[in-house]
């Protein structure tokens, strides 16, 4: 055997499966076709949002709570800073579904938060133009995550922990056999005992059984100018989420001293395969979201001055796939997030560690199971 484990693919989740499989003793190997903190997948784009009230429902609390806990001991670790808790905002109207799973959220888990009138988000948060009926639900924990440095740092410190690398050669197979896994990659193959599908957007390359119900799809980030910088520094702009009618955006304080992202909370379109991403964008492709700009942000310019293309992989119910690869007893699959996870990137890396030595997670994720399409 050349390992315990094969992971395959080291970026948002394989980065932090293979930095808790290690931290376990646990021998593992990374096959990632790029390099860690590669922008060519889900983790581009300098910010990600970290929450922990949730939108798409309570059942994601604990995770988000463990989840927390591990980005700072990943930050001891590598001795980087990666989460900066500065505050998040959901906006949107007080009789939404969405706006009713924060409330539950945060009062189910006694989360620290406050409940804005119109009134007084516009006191407090000038930024936002409020529509009738809209109030603002202050998480205050709830920041920017750095995604790039993320998952080099836990690929840096998964390597430090006896962990090896194999960059550079895409994984064209993995093939389980009664009493392992054979994976292919470049002009070799590997035999491990285990292994942990960590794809992103090319898991239904590995997952044929779930094709139908796997999506690649293509995301575009915008950062438009600020005219009053110092407002939108992360002291003073928390992190937002906004649904308005069919408006749904979020928004990251500037991190370069001048410039905001503002992006649609929903893809650009759908791909055939994760190798056909089209990183260019037509102007007029943007003129939804700039005109929600001009609407909802009045302290910006409301034609972004950067824009940047990546994708993810989302499922039909939007709710990832987090189990046995069905079919097999040694494959785990960890993939098709549906652009929401990253902020819980390390709480699926214990999952996956735990999955690999224990069979079963100590986390909740019964409603991620793969075999619910099947």
């Amino acid at each position: 055997m050349d390992a315990q484990v094969a992971v395959i693919g080291v970026g948002s989740i394989g980065s932090m499966a293979l930095w808790r499989l290690a931290a376990q003793g646990v021998d593992a190997i990374g096959f990632e076709q790029f390099a860690p903190g590669h922008d060519q997948a889900a983790a581009g784009g300098e910010s990600r949002i970290f929450r922990s009230a949730y939108l798409e429902g309570p059942q994601y609390v604990p995770l988000l709570l463990r989840a927390r806990e591990l980005w700072r001991e990943l930050e001891r670790e590598s001795g980087q800073q990666l989460l900066t808790l500065n505050g998040g905002l959901m906006i949107g109207s007080a009789d939404s579904d969405s706006m009713r799973n924060v409330l539950v959220s945060a009062e189910r888990f006694d989360l620290p938060h406050e409940v804005l009138d119109a009134d007084e988000m516009g006191r407090r948060y000038p930024q936002h133009r409020m529509l009738p009926g809209e109030i603002g639900f202050l998480d205050e924990w709830a920041g920017v995550l750095r995604p790039e440095f993320a998952v080099l740092a836990a690929a840096r410190c998964a390597q430090a922990r006896g962990a090896r690398l194999v960059t550079g050669n895409r994984v064209s197979a993995v093939e389980p056999f009664d009493g392992g896994v054979r994976v292919r990659a470049g002009d070799r193959t590997y035999t491990v005992e285990q292994a942990v599908l960590t794809a992103g957007p090319w898991t239904a390359r590995f997952a044929p059984e779930l094709a139908g119900h796997v999506t690649p799809r293509k995301l575009v980030m915008t950062w438009y100018p600020a005219l009053d910088v110092p407002a939108y520094q992360p002291d003073r702009f928390p992190i937002f989420i906004r649904e308005s009618g069919a408006v749904h955006i979020f928004g990251i304080p500037t991190l370069d001293g001048g410039s905001v992202k503002v992006a649609p909370h929903a893809p650009y379109g759908d791909l055939a395969d994760g190798d056909d991403l089209d990183r260019n964008v037509a102007a007029g492709d943007l003129d939804a979201i700039n005109r929600t700009v001009a609407e909802l942000m009045p302290g910006l310019v409301p034609t972004p001055v950067r824009v940047a293309s990546y994708m993810d992989a989302y499922t039909t119910d939007n709710h990832a796939l987090v189990g046995q690869l069905p079919g097999t007893d040694n494959v785990w699959l960890l993939g098709a997030f549906s652009g929401h996870g990253f902020k819980m990137a390390t709480a699926f890396g214990q999952v996956a560690a735990e999955l690999v030595t224990e069979g079963k997670a100590s986390l909740p994720i019964d409603h991620l199971d793969p075999t619910r399409f099947l």
